[in-house]
């Protein structure tokens, strides 16, 4: 659970969206045709707040700014991946150039890792429950 920190610099973070993180909301809100996918956006998991994250697909979304690149943030990006993938999720980054430029590859690389790690919404009665395939 969050503290009041957090959830406060959380708060913060989604008023203040890059226009990479901006653009990419909008298509997170307003493309995706999966059932199940709601995503929100700056969420506290953890020490850290991730950009987007579909809870029930335990997918986070990074949009990485050019400083990202740099050895410092290298190894604290990993760091984070690392402690997020040790509670559960996958984590999907995307520099600000691909958001910008490439969104329609950027969507289909979500909807991929979604189809991956979403359930079906009704198993089968024989034991299904299995990850879609497509």
């Amino acid at each position: 659970m969050p503290t009041a920190r957090q959830r406060g610099r959380a708060r913060v973070l989604r008023h203040r969206l890059t226009e990479p993180e901006r653009k990419l909301w909008w298509h997170l809100r307003h493309r995706f045709p999966l059932n199940g996918t709601h995503f929100r956006r700056q969420v506290p998991i953890g020490p850290y707040v991730a950009d987007f994250c579909c809870l029930r697909a335990k997918l986070i979304i990074e949009v990485d700014g050019n400083q990202h690149g740099y050895d410092s943030h290298v190894a604290k990006d990993r760091e984070r991946t690392s402690y997020l993938a040790s509670q559960g999720f996958s984590v999907l980054r995307f520099s600000n150039l691909e958001v910008m430029t490439a969104t329609d590859s950027v969507l289909e690389a979500i909807y991929a890792q979604l189809h991956i790690s979403t359930p079906t919404p009704n198993p089968s009665p024989q034991g299904g429950g299995e990850s879609r395939g497509v």
